[in-house]
């Protein structure tokens, strides 16, 4: 088994966190509201919103996409492959596991962190047809 997956993901995660970086500026803010129609940017308010939009647009605010970001790599560090070659411990042969939960790899997890990106050019091909959203 191979690590592309896990490439991929970390390809997307480097994309998100640059673009989040790169919206906040010169770093002094990253949190965004919103009121009403209006989403304040913190360098500049922007009106003209339907009031959701707005707030799901707030919800996306930099510093927000960085922890999330970080949450994902920290699953993603958690759920990596436990390839079965030289490992005597394991009492099955080739079978490449999960580190974390000893299912198999890409395990269900590593799957969902997946999901937003299937649509992606890049995506890995044999992992579109067994996730749904």
């Amino acid at each position: 088994m191979n690590n592309d997956l896990v490439v991929f993901l970390n390809a997307r995660l480097d994309e998100e966190a640059d673009l989040a970086r790169r919206c906040d500026g010169a770093g002094c803010c990253g949190e965004w509201t919103a009121s009403g129609g209006t989403v304040d940017f913190c360098q500049v308010d922007l009106a003209g919103f339907h009031p959701t939009i707005a707030q799901h647009v707030a919800l996306h605010d930099p510093a927000r996409v960085l922890r999330e970001v970080e949450a994902k790599r920290r699953v993603l560090s958690r759920h990596a492959l436990s390839p079965a070659e030289g490992n005597s411990e394991r009492p099955w042969d080739n079978r490449d596991d999960c580190r974390f939960d000893g299912g198999l790899w890409p395990c269900d997890d590593l799957l969902d962190l997946t999901l937003p990106y299937q649509d992606h050019p890049d995506f890995p091909e044999r992992y579109k047809s067994n996730r749904g959203t």
